[in-house]
């Protein structure tokens, strides 16, 4: 019921009373007295009407005028705010719009309340398309029953484009019937910028990262791994989930050096925040194979607080190698240099020796044997300078066809006497399909004599050589219950000048390598303490 309604039937209700009571106190009671309680009687109910009508008045007034502040509060909150804020009655007519919304659609000077928003699109200079676009978007909220959120973008007159994350909140009567709708939109342009740089950025950081050529780590405080990139996988031969959370130091080989040197420098990039070139660490793969990588320390800072470090590594394995393979080519250029002097002024006295022998074998027929002798160990000595001299310069193989079995069998008669006087058995094993070889019998011998002494020196009680026949090969097994060879001492063996021996000058297996390389073949050793070593040999056949 309207106000005006209410006034009209209070003044009908009044004049009403008014003409009543007169009526009935002028016609029906005649005594003085009782009217004029009576008169008072209606003025003081009167008075108390009047003063709870004025009561109520008031109150309304009052309230009337803290909502009417508070719509002034609300409206002044709405054009601050840098959202765009609408509000639409049920047919889609604008009722109420904030200063950013205005602006934005170029309508400042339009009485926008009571139209659409396909009628205000004639008005504005801005992107037309946008405000028909909302009668859209608004139909779906309206048809959905609940609030709905969606982009909306709108192009400025300077032909840029801003991005809106619109809210739309529909409000219904109590009979289903559209009531009025509220839109808020948000300018999320620089958000969404920042967010696809963002996203760039970390695009960019995760190829650098993850698709790096050389292996990548990153470690928390305590030292545990947190993240790693493929190579890193490739590499150590794990995955990612296995790695994380495991200690770095887990893969470092067990050497106190080269822990104490990653802890220190670990603790120094945390108190300092600065980067380091920590240099070589030597890594265990998940097959025990040994890698060297050099490695940077780089801090992680955030918000200027370190929460970690990544390690950038080279794999430099392969190089290590080589520097190691060219010390020791040199080592074997010094020790061929010297091994030709040395052969070279044996050599010269030699021949005069064994000249001046024969002279003396052919003028006297005494002690013929003797000077056979004398011969036979000029010879041997002969031959072993010539054996010094596979050190110094490559030489040309006299190869012919011999039988391993057979050459082995002479090595076995050259040693019994020492082997014996150790202590020491030595069986040969045959192998009737055993071919015969195209190689150097004296070389092969030598190589063969070098072995043995090595498992007799080393305290062995048997000495088992088998051989057994490949595709395109031989391999010759020799096996002893010696002392063993440490592991530090087995990547050593072959260098020259290196031995355990109190009198040995490294030479010997420095010569078996060369050999064995000159006929195309290879020498593993496996070595356990107290167990014995396994020395396997293995000859193409063609």
């Amino acid at each position: 019921m309207s106000k005006y309604k209410v006034l009209l039937f209070y003044t009908i209700l009044g004049l009403s009373g008014i003409l009543i009571i007169d009526y009935i106190m002028y016609n029906l009671i005649q005594e003085q007295y009782l009217r004029v309680y009576i008169h008072r009687t209606i003025g003081i109910i009167l008075l108390i009407c009047t003063g709870i009508f004025l009561y109520l008045y008031l109150s309304k007034m009052e309230q009337f005028s803290e909502l009417t502040e508070e719509q002034m509060r609300l409206h002044a909150l709405i054009d601050t705010m840098a959202d765009f804020v609408n509000f639409k009655d049920g047919k889609g007519n604008w009722i109420k719009v904030n200063e950013f919304g205005l602006k934005l659609f170029h309508l400042e000077h339009v009485d926008y309340k009571g139209k659409t928003d396909s009628e205000l699109a004639g008005y504005t200079h801005a992107d037309s398309s946008a405000l028909e676009y909302c009668e859209t978007s608004d139909e779906v909220t309206w048809n959905s029953k609940k609030v709905t959120r969606c982009q909306e973008v709108i192009q400025l007159t300077d032909g840029r484009h801003r991005i809106f994350d619109t809210t739309k909140i529909p409000l219904f009567e109590q009979d289903g019937s559209r009531k009025s709708l509220i839109v808020i939109g948000r300018d999320v342009t620089d958000i969404i910028q920042a967010q696809n740089e963002l996203s760039i950025s970390q695009q960019q950081y995760k190829s650098l990262y993850e698709y790096n050529p050389d292996p990548i780590f990153m470690l928390n405080l305590q030292g545990l791994i947190s993240d790693v990139n493929s190579r890193f996988e490739a590499i150590i031969g794990e995955s990612e989930v296995s790695l994380v959370g495991v200690s770095i130091f887990d893969f470092i080989i067990q050497s106190p050096e080269d822990q104490l040197n990653l802890k220190q420098s670990f603790a120094d990039v945390i108190h300092s925040k600065k980067g380091i070139h920590k240099g070589d660490l030597r890594f265990q793969t998940k097959i025990g194979k040994e890698i060297w990588l050099s490695c940077i320390i780089v801090p992680i800072l955030i918000n200027g607080t370190i929460s970690g470090v990544i390690c950038y590594a080279k794999d430099v394995t392969h190089l290590r190698e080589t520097e190691k393979m060219l010390r020791k080519t040199e080592k074997l250029s010094v020790v061929g240099e010297l091994a030709a002097s040395v052969a070279h002024e044996i050599r010269n006295p030699l021949t005069s020796i064994k000249g001046f022998i024969q002279l003396l074998k052919d003028d006297s027929d005494t002690r013929e044997d003797y000077f056979n002798i004398m011969l036979n160990e000029l010879d041997r000595i002969n031959l072993i300078v010539s054996e010094l001299l596979v050190l110094a310069k490559p030489q040309e193989l006299q190869l012919t066809q011999q039988n391993l079995h057979q050459l082995m069998t002479e090595v076995a008669v050259l040693l019994e006497p020492q082997a014996h006087l150790s202590g020491t058995e030595l069986y040969i094993g045959s192998n009737p399909r055993l071919p015969t070889l195209s190689c150097e019998a004296n070389q092969l011998k030598q190589v063969f004599i070098n072995i043995i002494k090595n498992s007799i020196e080393a305290m062995a009680t048997k000495i088992n050589v088998e051989f057994i026949l490949n595709n395109s090969s031989v391999l010759v097994r020799i096996t002893d219950d010696g002392l063993g060879i440490t592991q530090s001492r087995i990547k050593h063996l072959g260098e020259p000048f290196y031995s355990s021996k109190e009198k040995g000058t490294g030479l010997g297996l420095t010569i078996t390598y060369r050999i064995i390389e000159a006929h195309k073949g290879s020498v593993h050793i496996h070595s356990e303490i107290d167990k014995g070593t396994t020395v396997e040999i293995t000859l193409p056949i063609d």
